[in-house]
């Protein structure tokens, strides 16, 4: 059984406003199913660190993107707002170039709260990053009603 709020589409998730981090560095939302989301990130000079890597900020950028795109899907969006409530990332790997692909698993979705496990492989299909992101569902505020 699904666990989203009502159906959509990979374009719809992917044409959202242009003017944040995620579309910046060039997360896009790839496939989906009943519990799970998966998107990619290029790992180039906008992802790097000084070092010429990805930079851990990047991956958990991706991760946080998954899981707080993917709660929001959970949600009645005129009743609530998904937001963070803490994220962790255990970056296995180094990665130089290419793009890496991250899946974000459902893990428990209640009315308070969801969580989700994210894993970040690259183009090999070999781990680099493993996430956990929680996040709070509170009633939307009168004044973004």
């Amino acid at each position: 059984m699904a666990i989203w709020f009502k159906p959509f589409t990979l374009e719809e998730i992917n044409n959202r406003p242009k003017n944040h981090i995620g579309a910046l560095i060039g997360i896009q939302f790839t496939e989906y199913g009943d519990d799970f989301m998966v998107g990619t990130m290029p790992v180039d000079e906008r992802t790097h660190q000084p070092a010429g890597i990805l930079h851990g900020g990047a991956s958990v950028v991706l991760a946080e993107s998954l899981g707080s795109i993917a709660s929001y899907l959970c949600i009645d969006p005129d009743k609530y707002l998904a937001v963070g409530l803490e994220v962790n990332a255990n970056h296995l790997r180094p990665v130089k170039s290419g793009v890496v692909t991250g899946t974000c698993t459902a893990l428990h979705i209640g009315a308070k709260t969801h969580v989700w496990e994210i894993k970040i492989r690259t183009d090999k299909g070999k781990l680099s990053c493993v996430s956990r992101l929680t996040v709070a569902i509170i009633p939307k505020p009168k004044d973004l009603v």
